[in-house]
């Protein structure tokens, strides 16, 4: 084993020292193990009950319409997040498209959208208009307010109280951190801070962000009063074989009202061609509570790792886990920069190069991005990135499986040694 490990570069000295880390966590992996197990026979039992045939791999074209396929999976989706419907297509491009439909189909001029929870991802500062941005919300005249969490990471209860207004129509709660040093929420919080919420206004829609959070529990947010869930099939649920697409579950009146946003008013559902892919819709599907087991024993180990070495980890290495992220501070770029090339370099794919900092569309700052996957941008596929800015920190995802997860963080930790950012040689 050892002998294969330094044909990856990776030295005596760096495998010792992931052994001795990961020796203490096997009661945290049998943890994950059995969540991932619930969460397999609860797809399972899914499909089972809605009767998925070969005939739903199937191929459409064109309007698409009578798609058994994409309708039998959409009932799936539903009946795995207990919701009235779902919206599970091709069509819609990434985790930011699906959230900027689901926000732009259910808020109408004059409208106010609240974050309760912070600062939302980079990426959705367009769409809202906190950035200006061609199409964006407040260019229809949607406002948005915000509130920040307070400074422990709890939820600033009176400051939300004293938020909601008339014109409070949509709550987004987004469950994972982004690229911010925060806790990620856990699904009982989330549904204590629904519950909150719709005491004082009991119409307003509650939205959440559940991208990286799929199937890290055993439930999930529609389970404890979420309107709407929205993701990306090219995180947790498409378990790494969807080749692009992303859902909304929820309210038969919310799911309706982003259809007809997606496709057309007055046709809604009923037309978009799942073009040959169902299969690997269902069967990604199907993998993901075991893929995103593989991805958080990469996070647990990733934490224990440079904790050890001294490093702000968050979570830290024995919080309880609600998304496959895992957040490592590393103070200097140089620090972020080779992390990241280290994952590059334990890549399936594009192996060979080397991640550079660029201006990402999206972005404030300068983003660097290391992912050789099989599809472009799968953040479920081992992954790290992080913006340019202090405290410089690498924003760790994903992995197929746990080995490849193991291998990208000894390859991480080796560039650090490498460039002498790090010394182990102590702590063996």
């Amino acid at each position: 084993m050892l002998d294969i490990y330094k044909d990856f570069g990776i030295s005596q000295e760096v495998c010792d020292f992931g052994s001795k880390m990961i020796k203490n966590l096997e009661e945290r992996f049998k943890e994950i193990d059995e969540v991932a197990e619930y969460n397999q026979l609860k797809v399972l039992k899914a499909m089972q009950k809605h009767k998925v045939a070969a005939e739903c791999f199937n191929t459409s074209t064109g309007y698409g319409y009578d798609d058994v396929g994409r309708d039998t999976l959409e009932k799936v989706y539903a009946s795995v997040f207990e919701t009235e419907d779902a919206l599970v297509r091709p069509q819609i491009t990434c985790g930011t498209h699906a959230l900027a439909l689901a926000l732009m189909s259910n808020l109408r001029p004059g409208d106010e959208l609240l974050s309760p929870v912070g600062k939302p991802y980079d990426t959705l500062e367009e769409v809202i208009g906190i950035r200006p941005s061609n199409g964006s919300l407040a260019e229809y005249g949607i406002t948005y307010s915000q509130v920040d969490l307070l400074e422990d990471g709890s939820f600033d209860f009176d400051g939300i109280a004293k938020a909601i207004n008339e014109r409070t129509k949509l709550v987004t709660i987004q469950r994972s951190k982004g690229y911010a040093n925060r806790p990620t929420l856990s699904v009982e919080q989330i549904g204590e801070l629904i519950s909150f919420i719709k005491n004082i206004k009991p119409d307003i829609i509650c939205m959440v962000d559940n991208c990286y959070g799929e199937f890290v529990e055993k439930i999930e947010p529609t389970q404890v009063g979420a309107d709407m869930c929205v993701g990306s099939l090219i995180k947790n649920p498409g378990g790494g074989l969807a080749p692009i697409g992303g859902y909304i579950v929820g309210t038969k009146a919310c799911v309706e009202n982003a259809a007809h946003r997606l496709t057309s008013p007055g046709l809604g559902k009923e037309v978009g061609a799942s073009l040959g892919i169902m299969q690997s819709f269902y069967q990604g599907f199907f993998l993901a509570p075991t893929v995103v087991a593989g991805a958080l024993k990469g996070a647990i180990f990733a934490a224990n790792v440079f904790e050890n070495l001294g490093f702000l980890c968050i979570p830290n290495s024995t919080e309880p886990r609600y998304d496959i992220i895992q957040a490592v501070s590393f103070l200097k770029p140089e620090g972020l920069i080779a992390f990241c090339e280290g994952i590059q370099a334990a890549a399936p794919v594009d192996s060979y190069v080397s991640p550079e900092p660029w201006d990402m569309p999206g972005y404030d700052s300068q983003v660097i991005m290391a992912a050789g996957a099989f599809v472009q941008g799968s953040s479920i596929e081992l992954s790290a990135d992080g913006p340019l800015r202090e405290p410089y920190t690498a924003f760790f995802q994903g992995g197929l499986t746990w080995n490849h997860a193991k291998l990208g963080i000894l390859k991480g930790l080796q560039k650090l040694v490498d460039a002498r950012l790090v010394n182990i040689s102590q702590l063996c």
